[in-house]
């Protein structure tokens, strides 16, 4: 899965930095949500990310309720959504914008 969002410049220097040291209960719901080989990238230049991961469930709805009613992972939300800037193309329900795979190589 792909998606993409803006950051705020002023804020990427910490954003990196909190993700140098994920807290380990947002890894851990992380991988109980089934979400496994997860990356985020930047464009500095443009201010924007790109994040990508494999979802290796069979209720991707279920598996995203139980880890946003995580409270730590609440707390990094709350940590991290005040550095990012949604893109006006994301649907109604989304924060990250959800990108469409057009190409695949395994």
């Amino acid at each position: 899965m792909g998606h993409v969002i803006g950051i705020r410049p002023e804020a990427i220097a910490e954003y990196k930095r909190v993700h140098e040291n994920v807290w380990p209960e947002v890894l851990a719901s992380l991988t109980a949500s089934n979400i496994r080989n997860y990356s985020i990238y930047l464009i500095e230049s443009e201010n924007l990310m790109f994040s990508c991961w494999e979802y290796h469930g069979d209720d991707f709805a279920a598996d995203m309720e139980k880890m946003s009613a995580d409270p730590k992972v609440q707390k990094w939300t709350q940590l991290c959504a005040p550095m990012q800037v949604p893109l006006e193309a994301r649907k109604p329900d989304e924060w990250w914008a959800r990108m469409d795979e057009v190409f695949h190589l395994d």
